[in-house]
């Protein structure tokens, strides 16, 4: 599997010593010195100046270390979080044109609707195999349509079959602008965004992340007055240069995010700046028709298990509805759960 350097930082040696070491061979040091110079012994005690010097030499030199390693402006704690890129990050390749038609296949049986967001990732799989990448280049996909479509699982879909983590992120229920980039400290909620803290958990750095619903965040305002929108701070992961150098405002170094393949899905464009759609130019789709929930619900039913006449049941209640356009994924999904509780409901004595 391919690994990348993921972060822009120069790791210190494995063996550092640490501080109490330092202090330990400046002490000795301090001894043979005095020995050299003829001191009488009770000249080799230690005393409460020298420990002084000697421990801000020792502060000195790792703070040295710290500085040249592009991480001295952060704590022990963070350093120790970081550590998880010191070998880089690895890639989830998709090494031949075989493969890649393979996974657009398993997409477009499971989902046949989606078969526009589908081609375009088939697409770009095969030219990431061409061009040679380690890895696919996805570009950013915005998949706009009526709700209940099943957007966001077709981009857990595609996560399972590029065999890649993927991290959603509800646009609608947290401030989903700190919840993708991150905050600095002095906000509230500082921290390293969720993309960033997925790949640290897996340490895969081509993950599908999701952002659900996005027309629908919300600013976040500081103390201070600053606003911050969803759509501005995803400008730079939506650029592949700006991407691979992307400053994380909680760890004030650089990481290269220009791997991961993002998903954004919205029921329609109201609030969505230019520059964003200039990036990732939306693709829209449909309301399902019955047939396309009769699909679904054949596949859906057979992965688990479920008899033809109860997959045949739940045919004849989709076949039953006046406008299918308002069925959702999740409306069917629900009647398989009903079916398939009750085909395995237990034997009451």
């Amino acid at each position: 599997m391919p690994r990348i350097q993921f972060i822009d930082v120069t790791f210190p040696p494995s063996n550092l010593p640490s501080s109490f070491d330092i202090e330990s061979r400046l002490k000795r040091h301090l001894h043979q010195l005095r020995l050299k110079k003829g001191a009488a012994r009770e000249d080799f005690m230690i005393e409460d100046s020298d420990r002084i010097k000697i421990r801000q030499r020792a502060e000195a030199y790792l703070n040295a270390i710290a500085r040249a390693s592009g991480m001295g402006h952060l704590d022990k704690g963070d350093r120790k979080r970081l550590e998880v890129f010191r070998k880089g990050a690895e890639l989830k390749a998709v090494e031949t044109e075989h493969r890649a038609d393979e996974i657009a296949s398993a997409l477009h049986t499971e989902m046949p609707w989606m078969a526009e967001a589908t081609e375009r990732v088939w697409k770009d799989m095969r030219a990431s195999v061409r061009n040679g990448d380690p890895a696919p280049r996805l570009r950013p996909l915005l998949l706009v349509g009526p709700p209940g479509i099943g957007k966001s699982f077709w981009a857990r879909l595609l996560g399972d079959k590029l065999l890649v983590p993927t991290t959603v992120i509800e646009a609608t229920g947290e401030p989903a602008a700190f919840s993708v980039t991150g905050s600095q400290r002095g906000w509230g909620s500082a921290g390293p965004g969720k993309p960033l803290e997925g790949i640290m958990a897996s340490g895969i750095a081509n993950p599908v992340v999701v952002v659900d619903e996005i027309e629908k965040a919300g600013i976040v305002e500081s103390n201070r007055g600053q606003r911050f929108s969803l759509s501005e701070g995803m400008l730079p992961f939506l650029e592949r240069f700006t991407a691979a150098k992307w400053s994380c405002p909680y760890y004030r170094v650089s990481f290269d995010m220009s791997w991961i393949a993002w998903v954004m899905t919205a029921n329609s464009l109201n609030g969505l700046p230019a520059p964003f759609l200039s990036r990732c130019p939306p693709i829209h789709l449909s309301a399902l028709s019955a047939e396309d929930l009769k699909g679904f619900a054949t596949r859906e039913g057979a992965r688990r298990g479920l008899p033809d006449d109860a997959i045949s049941a739940v045919h004849e209640v989709v076949a039953a509805i006046d406008k299918p356009q308002l069925v959702s994924l999740r409306s069917v999904v629900r009647v398989l759960d009903a079916v398939d509780q009750a085909i395995h409901r237990p034997v009451l004595h």
